[in-house]
């Protein structure tokens, strides 16, 4: 398709390549956006169950939900968007992927260089000594929750709450990978939720290329995007990739 064909020249004639991604990159994975019909603040108050108060509060009740996304990431793998962005990096293209996903995909899928704006649901820490250990089905089925060996703290996600701050070394590589790429993919996000909506807007202004990959418009596509490409990017980025071969 000429649009894709256009695609790869850019990516060729630009360089310094990077990827900002949001849910619905996962969706093909298995993993349900947390808003929308299927997301998990239809069936959880993220109030009551993903704000950091509420899980020291009573991290017994918030644990009923942590278990559940424990078991949607134990059973996903890397959609074929995954793997595109996977090859990317392996070929020398891609730079950088800059994630709110929490669920690890990335690197599953061959990313070694991936800022995890929001954390990674993959490991487990105590709020107490900061010791980490992997999220494991073992550790998840204690009841009424894990608990830090050294601490005997209940044990939480090392991903951030709501209430808590973006972790300062992903907010400034993010930041700093924004103001020196030539091309960024904007993929599989609605670019409402800040401060990691800001990004795109951060590499913009300092004269990058957007290029947009999304099922619906978003506030990035009137505002900022160069590019925009409607559809799943499992589908999209492997036929941007056959022309970068």
């Amino acid at each position: 398709m000429d649009d894709y064909k256009a695609i790869a020249k850019i990516i060729k004639e630009k360089g310094r390549m990077v990827a900002f991604t949001g849910a619905g990159i996962s969706v093909d994975s298995g993993i349900p956006a947390f808003r929308g019909g299927q997301g998990l603040w239809e069936k959880y108050d993220p109030m009551e169950y993903a704000e950091i108060r509420a899980f020291n509060h009573n991290p017994e009740k918030v644990w009923v939900m942590l278990r559940e996304m424990s078991e949607v990431i134990f059973d996903s793998r890397p959609s074929p968007a995954h793997l595109a962005l996977g090859t990317l990096e392996k070929k020398g293209i891609l730079k950088t992927v800059i994630t709110q996903n929490v669920d690890g995909l990335h690197q599953v899928a061959g990313n070694t260089d991936v800022i995890e704006y929001h954390g990674n649901h993959r490991w487990l820490i105590c709020p107490n000594c900061s010791k980490k250990i992997p999220l494991a089905r073992e550790v998840v089925s204690v009841y009424p929750y894990p608990r830090c060996e050294k601490c005997n703290m209940a044990l939480k996600p090392d991903v951030v709450f709501f209430g808590e701050g973006i972790p300062m070394i992903a907010a400034f590589r993010a930041n700093e990978e924004a103001n020196v790429c030539n091309t960024l993919f904007i993929i599989g996000t609605s670019g409402v939720v800040y401060p990691a909506a800001g990004i795109p807007f951060t590499a913009k202004s300092n004269g990058a290329t957007i290029i947009e990959i999304n099922v619906e418009e978003t506030p990035f596509t009137s505002s900022i995007t160069d590019h925009f490409l409607k559809g799943s990017a499992s589908e999209i980025l492997p036929k941007i990739l056959k022309y970068l071969e």
